[in-house]
């Protein structure tokens, strides 16, 4: 088959999208398929047998001032999509998804002179020019990670004022991607929990969704059998500003916890940690977090390994990657019951009770002193990710997926 990945951030160093985007393409390409994708910035590195198209945003929404204007090209921001991704980025509106799937479908007219795709398959974009591209004769499908109100509730709940709530409502295009997700040829998406809320928040019917849960390199997570477990230490992989990511919670729970045990935070090194520097600095914690900043998956991996127990105290995941990858590094997992993590842990954790700071505490104390549960759920981890988690089954999946709207299609 010939594939058209569209991804609008396509570097996997900057989120979710990115990752899937590689695992998926070149799994896709190890099955045989012909692989384009078209991306935004910041681009992908090479991938192996992908064809990858790049589409250039002037990210309008990050510059001020006369930074507007390219001093190349000086009247760019009057092409039609960069007037309107500048107009509606200065009222607040974030357009970046909507202006790359208008360039995208520039860009699929043309190459559809010379390249006959058999699907179109976007990633979490769900812009207007998706429809635009049905007219070009090829079915359209989306992967829906967790619908944007996922993402609204959490920063209503955050907000420190009605106005920034107004603002948290008009930054989301929650009705452009509840539109265009109901009228797409079919839908991925990664969990049953992510399905209920698509349905709930997008209108999009159960039946027109396939769950395709993601998978995960089982070649880079792994047990490091030369790494030693470090005494008191739990590790949290995720963005600390991220109020679904159930930081403060944490970082509540270690107050309640013994002074031996202590917590290493992989945030990626986000310079914005207001909000999670105050109540460290309040709870008198500093002393025992650190942060690792910028780093390399290796050094990720061997956080993992050193770990007793790796948190993830989220109050929602779409699938939550974090959970896997300890798994899969043999690292006892505590979650939270927030979203799909359920799904993703199963037998093979401890499920507590999302925003739940004491519930927390209590699950990581006692774990901490069963060193014989800690390993078996070290092992059983490591088994539920190879059992469920692989990228090769979930392109199969995904695959299939193709198939059946391409056969419904030609009814």
């Amino acid at each position: 088959m010939r594939i058209c990945l569209l991804c609008y951030r396509g570097n996997p160093y900057c989120g979710g999208q990115g990752i899937y985007l590689k695992y998926v393409a070149e799994e896709l390409v190890r099955q045989g398929h012909e692989v384009h994708a078209i991306v935004g910035p910041p681009a992908p590195p090479a991938m192996r047998g992908v064809t990858v198209h790049y589409v250039p945003n002037n990210e309008y929404y990050v510059k001020k001032g006369a930074s507007v204007i390219n001093p190349e090209r000086p009247f760019d921001i009057f092409d039609p999509v960069n007037l309107y991704q500048y107009a509606t980025s200065r009222v607040g509106a974030f357009p970046e998804i909507s202006a790359f799937s208008y360039r995208a479908f520039a860009m699929l007219r043309e190459l559809s002179q010379t390249v006959r795709f058999d699907v179109i398959h976007d990633n979490q974009c769900l812009g207007y020019g998706l429809l635009l591209m049905q007219g070009l004769g090829v079915p359209v499908i989306a992967t829906i990670h967790h619908p944007l109100t996922v993402d609204l509730k959490n920063v209503i709940e955050r907000a420190s004022s009605f106005a920034n709530k107004v603002k948290g409502i008009f930054f989301y295009p929650i009705s452009m991607q509840r539109f265009v997700a109901k009228r797409l040829d079919h839908v991925i998406t990664v969990s049953e929990d992510s399905r209920d809320r698509i349905t709930r928040s997008f209108g999009v019917p159960a039946q027109r969704q396939t769950v395709v849960y993601n998978g995960l390199d089982r070649t880079i997570f792994r047990p490091l059998r030369a790494v030693k477990k470090v005494r008191g230490k739990i590790v949290f992989v995720g963005n600390v500003e991220d109020g679904k990511k159930g930081f403060l919670y944490l970082v509540k729970a270690l107050s309640h916890l013994d002074a031996e045990v202590n917590l290493t935070v992989v945030d990626g090194g986000s310079p914005h940690r207001r909000v999670s520097t105050l109540l460290i600095e309040k709870l008198g914690l500093a002393g025992r977090i650190s942060f690792t900043g910028k780093t390399t998956t290796d050094d990720l991996v061997r956080h993992y390994n050193e770990a007793q127990i790796a948190v993830v105290p989220s109050t929602h995941e779409g699938f939550g990657f974090p959970a896997a990858e300890a798994m899969a590094c043999g690292t006892p997992v505590i979650a939270s019951d927030g979203g799909a993590l359920p799904e993703v842990v199963g037998d093979a954790g401890v499920i507590v009770p999302a925003r739940d700071s004491y519930a927390l505490a209590e699950a990581i104390h006692a774990l901490l002193a069963d060193p014989k549960k800690m390993k078996s759920l070290g092992a059983a981890g490591q088994a539920r990710v190879a059992e469920h988690f692989s990228w090769e089954a979930a392109v199969r999946r995904m695959v299939g997926v193709y198939e059946r709207v391409l056969m419904h299609a030609s009814v």
